[in-house]
């Protein structure tokens, strides 16, 4: 379906890839060397597709401060990813070698900052200057969902309403960052940008649920590992289910292992998730989180772009990467 879409959005696509690539132009040439094995290893690009699909559904058209933010979003996005893998000292994503792998930590560190400086060269101009506060705005929550996390992991102590908080600030808020820009972008309304805003967080709230659900099934998360969370004392919505179900003293006994996880722990888990049917739970909650994104596009006029924001909402149900 991304293909299909990128050639609905047509020159609105193409201009942002030129834009995107553009604004890591450097003369040095480790850094354009890593930069171009980044944009040869690259992922879907859902945070512009729907920064470009949203302004479409608004308006009709992308103009150059749409196509700025969908660039921004995705250097900043990317720049998370490498501080990312160095915080969990990650070999490879998506199947390949990470920065921090091929070269060091500390280049993947500083290239990280590099993209999101680049990001943040694309909006300082912006005449809206609520773009600014909102990737700035983004940038705080990120840093903020990943020390709750660091600091819910230490103690195993995770409730569901931390891991909601944390997957908003993790995820949520830069499809927020995102769509929200591109509304203001195309001078959108009050009530408008509402629906917007709304749309993106239960899109970012289903993504990230989608993606706990994977670590925990292996027959859908193809080249990906899973049971990762577990091994990072990470409780996400999976276990949340297992906790609603199994009897009290399970929760009490996986929360202790989760302190210091075992080599069995992983395992363990698996078998009792699957015998408490805790992804169904999981599941129910994801489609709670779909049918909220779509309820939020109920304002919009009809458009085609409309109906692929509807059909990128209910793909999260299914994707399996």
């Amino acid at each position: 379906m991304y293909k299909e879409i990128q050639h609905f959005l047509g020159q609105s696509w193409t201009d942002f890839q030129r834009l995107f690539a553009e604004s890591l132009s450097t003369d040095i040439p480790l850094l354009a060397k890593a930069n171009r094995f980044i944009l040869d290893h690259g992922g879907k690009k859902l945070r512009p597709t729907f920064a470009l699909l949203i302004a479409k559904a608004l308006s009709g058209l992308c103009n150059e401060r749409v196509v700025s933010c969908a660039a921004a979003a995705e250097l900043l996005h990317t720049a998370t990813l490498m501080h990312d893998d160095v915080a969990d000292n990650a070999p490879t994503r998506r199947g390949v070698p990470t920065v921090m792998a091929l070269y060091s930590p500390t280049t993947a560190v500083l290239l990280g900052d590099f993209w999101l400086s680049r990001a943040m060269n694309l909006i300082i101009d912006h005449p809206d200057k609520r773009v600014l506060h909102i990737f700035s705005k983004c940038l705080g929550d990120l840093a903020e969902g990943e020390m709750l996390q660091l600091e819910k992991a230490q103690r195993a102590d995770t409730t569901e309403e931390d891991y909601r908080r944390i997957i908003y600030s993790k995820t949520s808020s830069l499809f927020e960052a995102a769509i929200v820009s591109a509304a203001y972008s195309v001078e959108a309304d009050a009530d408008t940008i509402d629906s917007c805003r709304r749309y993106a967080y239960h899109i970012g709230q289903a993504f990230q649920m989608m993606d706990d659900i994977l670590d925990y099934s292996p027959e859908l998360a193809i080249g990906k590992p899973v049971g990762q969370d577990l091994l990072e004392k990470k409780v996400t919505l999976p276990l949340f289910g297992l906790f609603a179900r199994a009897p009290k003293s399970v929760a009490r006994e996986i929360r202790r292992r989760l302190r210091n996880p075992d080599p069995e722990l992983v395992p363990d888990v698996f078998a009792l998730v699957s015998q408490y049917d805790a992804l169904d739970y999981a599941r129910q909650r994801l489609a709670v989180e779909i049918r909220q994104a779509e309820e939020a596009l109920a304002p919009l006029p009809a458009s085609e772009a409309k109906d692929y924001l509807l059909k990128m909402a209910a793909q999260m149900a299914v994707r399996t990467a």
